[in-house]
């Protein structure tokens, strides 16, 4: 019988609980351990979960293992996506290319810059919108500080427009999505306008880091 409380990597068996044979009784400092280490193997050696977001860390677990009981009491909405925003460097990236791994019976959602996507809508034009408006699994990295997109002479503004297609789809069959971003709510409706910020509140939950958070590419 497969136990889903164990995942192996890099040759190492990790356990990240205990299974009863129904359901997971997660262990959180035996994810964080996990964590740590499928992070070294990702991002390198030097790559380590730090103490002072170990309270971060919590919230986006109980997140993927649907732990309702705790999203409640941190005001986080299971059935929403999430948007992680916090200073440079802090970590969001990191963490959300990390966390899709302590759910590996779930489908994964793939992990794109903001910025190449519209690069790719400059170059095929709205095809692009329409492809991520699809019913893959998304987590848009870097929102808000991408570029203007113009296709044959006309802007577009394309993250605005793809997070509109999200939220029908959002509304349409529950999928999810979710997002990272340098920019505070302000800065996002002044990029994206009223609309699709409005929109941005009923698709996410918003966890943020301190915007005190130290830069851990230095």
């Amino acid at each position: 019988m497969i136990n889903p409380s164990k995942i192996k990597d890099g040759g190492i068996e990790y356990s990240l609980g205990k299974f009863d044979g129904q359901q997971i009784v997660y262990d959180f400092p035996k994810i964080l351990t996990y964590l740590n280490a499928k992070g070294k193997l990702l991002f390198g050696k030097h790559f380590k979960i730090y103490e002072e977001d170990h309270e971060m860390v919590l919230k986006l677990c109980n997140y993927f293992i649907n732990d309702k009981e705790n999203c409640k009491k941190h005001g986080i909405d299971p059935d929403k996506g999430l948007l992680i925003s916090g200073p440079v460097g802090c970590g969001k990236t990191s963490l959300m290319k990390l966390m899709k791994h302590i759910v590996p019976h779930q489908r994964p959602y793939l992990v794109i810059p903001s910025r190449n996507i519209v690069f790719a809508f400059n170059h095929l034009g709205y095809k692009t919108i329409e492809d991520y408006g699809n019913t893959q699994f998304f987590c848009f990295d870097d929102l808000g500080v991408e570029p203007i997109g113009r296709h044959y002479g006309k802007d577009c503004n394309v993250m605005g427009e793809i997070i509109l297609s999200r939220y029908e789809l959002f509304l349409e069959t529950k999928i999810n999505t979710h997002a990272t971003t340098n920019l505070n709510a302000e800065e996002l409706e002044e990029r994206y306008g009223n609309r699709v910020r409005s929109r941005m509140r009923q698709l996410f939950n918003l966890i943020a880091f301190d915007k005190t958070s130290l830069d851990k590419r230095c």
